[in-house]
């Protein structure tokens, strides 16, 4: 059985993200006192009173609306509402209760689902502000005066929606699930790639760049194994970086890439490798992230004989760096070898987990320093000792030698070639620490 999920949800402005924050106790969601900050929906991991759940920020519903975006963002919070275990109805204590809270509340009790009433900003200590007693006219029960500015009475409002979960299970099976983080500029169909994945309008796709601002989970498991997806605000320029807002978003895909065990590069097919492009695969290497390089819109490129392996050799000159790097050619939209991802994530995530027993590595080292001789200068001969193995995601290894100034970097290059010659190690950057006698370290 699945951890209970507690939905966030109501108007926008009334302080939803900013107690989201501070249930989970990381700032993770968007806050910016602008409506529509808060598109997709955002989970994180909780726990209260030793019972671990999850809980999803969303989008402000705006029960009528004529917006495309605040259409798009009901439909999303919709999704989090009928998934959801409790949802949690955010109101405002300074403006009272409004129509669109009234629509709102109607809108929860047919869904229904248990529903605690937050009514934020209810700032002050001491005695309950008269206030908050309007608030049972919405018909959801009593009403918890909160402040996501200062945390009162946040383990009241967590107590209340923990009555409403199911008994926990004994056992809680370990997660193994690989997470895959899209990552790309802004319109190369990380969304849309999501959604067709999942067989679901999951995260909002629309022609308007910087749609997706946060960095969003889903957990999907399929025939091939369980994964969490993660996908991210498309990374601009920093010189098209001017708004807050978009400044907290690369940040968290950055933040994303960190937490991920593999990275899907998304390239436009019709551009090819921009400057850009480039970047945002360089902080997937920079991690050492597990990375595979998707050439979506596929579909819309004019097609001759040799025209996909013409592009692999482009990909390949204009990413040098990620030679490793598998490349697979999707349309998201027709789903043209979409069905191929799984297969590719799973064995780069076990090339970057793989372990080479030292044995094996010194044997490689040895048959390679027969066939290329260790640099010499001045007469001054590179020695190697051994190799060893000292980590994994990415793989580590290090060499230790007699010399650190003669291991030059085109040989530690033809080393590491060596290695993953025998080995493989596709799809994932290698570390090579190289060490001298008397090292302390």
């Amino acid at each position: 059985m699945s951890r209970p999920l507690v939905a966030i949800v109501g108007r926008p402005n009334v302080g939803k993200s900013m107690l989201f924050n501070r249930l989970v106790g990381q700032r993770l969601s968007i806050v910016e006192d602008t409506p529509g900050v808060t598109r997709d929906r955002l989970y994180a991991e909780c726990e209260w009173c030793g019972r671990k759940f999850d809980m999803v920020d969303t989008g402000g519903i705006e029960p009528t609306t004529d917006s495309e975006i605040l259409l798009f963002m009901r439909e999303q919070a919709q999704i989090a509402i009928d998934a959801a275990t409790v949802i949690v109805l955010v109101t405002d204590l300074r403006t009272g209760v409004t129509a669109a809270d009234e629509d709102v509340s109607r809108m929860l009790l047919r869904s229904g689902k248990p529903v605690v009433l937050a009514v934020n900003k209810a700032d002050s200590t001491g005695a309950t502000d008269v206030g908050v007693y309007e608030f049972y006219s919405l018909g959801l029960g009593d009403p918890i005066p909160v402040s996501a500015v200062h945390g009162h009475g946040t383990g009241d409002l967590l107590d209340a929606c923990l009555k409403y979960f199911p008994p926990e299970e004994e056992e809680e099976e370990e997660d193994d699930s690989i997470k895959v983080a899209l990552i790309g500029k802004p319109n190369v169909g990380k969304s849309s790639l999501i959604n067709h994945i999942l067989g679901e309008k999951r995260v909002i796709v629309s022609n308007m760049a910087g749609t997706t601002r946060d960095a969003v989970d889903t957990a999907f498991e399929n025939e091939h194994g369980k994964y969490v997806f993660i996908d991210t605000a498309g990374i601009r320029r920093k010189s098209k970086v001017d708004e807050r807002v978009e400044k907290f978003s690369v940040m968290r895909a950055q933040m994303a890439i960190e937490r991920a065990d593999v990275c899907l590069i998304l390239i436009d097919a019709r551009d090819g490798v921009t400057e850009q492009d480039t970047k945002i695969a360089g902080l997937a290497h920079e991690a050492g992230k597990a990375s595979i390089i998707v050439v979506n819109k596929w579909d819309l490129v004019e097609k001759e004989t040799g025209t996909m392996e013409k592009m692999r050799k482009r990909i390949m000159n204009d990413l040098s760096f990620m030679s490793y790097a598998p490349i697979l050619f999707i349309s998201a939209i027709t789903g043209q070898r979409t069905d191929r991802i799984f297969d590719l994530i799973n064995f780069v995530n076990d090339q970057s987990n793989m372990r080479i027993t030292t044995g094996m590595l010194n044997n490689v080292l040895a048959d390679a320093q027969a066939r290329v001789q260790p640099p010499t200068d001045k007469g001054k001969r590179l020695k190697i000792y051994y190799m060893t193995q000292t980590g994994i995601k990415p793989p580590n290894f290090v060499i230790f030698c007699n010399s650190k100034e003669l291991f030059h970097f085109s040989y530690q290059r033809y080393i590491e070639n060596q290695i993953r010659a025998v080995f493989g190690l596709e799809g994932t950057p290698v570390n090579i620490v190289i060490r001298q006698k008397g090292d302390k370290e």
